[in-house]
C-alpha cells in the first residue's frame, strides 16, 4: 500500500511530536475524521486548502499501519474525483515515514518534494 499524506500546521505538528500522536485540526475534529491524500492528491489539496501558509508540513504516514481506523472516502458533496484517505483515530507517530516543512514560495504556492508529482 503506497504512503498517504497530511497537511499540517506547524504548532499542530510540534504539539503532535510532543504528545506522540496526531489529534487532527479543528477542521478535522469538526468532520470526525484526519483529512489525508495520496501522493497525486496533495499538491491540490495544499492549493486548495493551505495557500499561503508559512510553516506547514508534509507528514507522509504508512498506510498500512493504520488499520481500520483508516477508510477511503469520496470528498465532502462530492467536490474532487477520487476516493481521499480518511483516518478516523489520531495519527499515531509509529507510523509517520517522514516530515517535511514545505518552502512558501512567493505566489502562495508551496514547494514539494521531487518524489510528490
Amino acid at each position: 500500500m503506497p504512503p498517504i499524506y497530511t497537511l499540517i500546521r506547524g504548532p499542530d505538528w510540534r504539539e503532535a511530536e510532543r504528545l506522540g500522536a496526531y489529534r487532527g485540526s479543528d477542521h478535522d475534529r469538526r468532520d470526525g475524521f484526519l483529512h489525508f491524500s495520496t501522493a497525486e492528491q496533495v499538491r491540490a489539496s495544499a492549493a486548495k486548502h493551505r495557500r499561503g501558509e508559512a510553516d506547514l508540513w508534509l507528514i507522509e504516514a504508512d498506510a498500512a499501519k493504520l488499520g481500520d481506523a483508516l477508510r477511503w472516502e469520496p470528498a465532502a458533496g462530492g467536490s474532487r474525483p477520487g476516493l481521499f484517505p480518511h483516518l478516523y483515530a489520531p495519527l499515531p507517530l509509529g507510523a509517520v515515514l517522514s516530515a517535511t516543512r514545505l518552502p512558501l514560495n512567493a505566489d502562495g504556492t508551496h514547494g514539494f518534494p521531487a518524489e510528490i508529482p
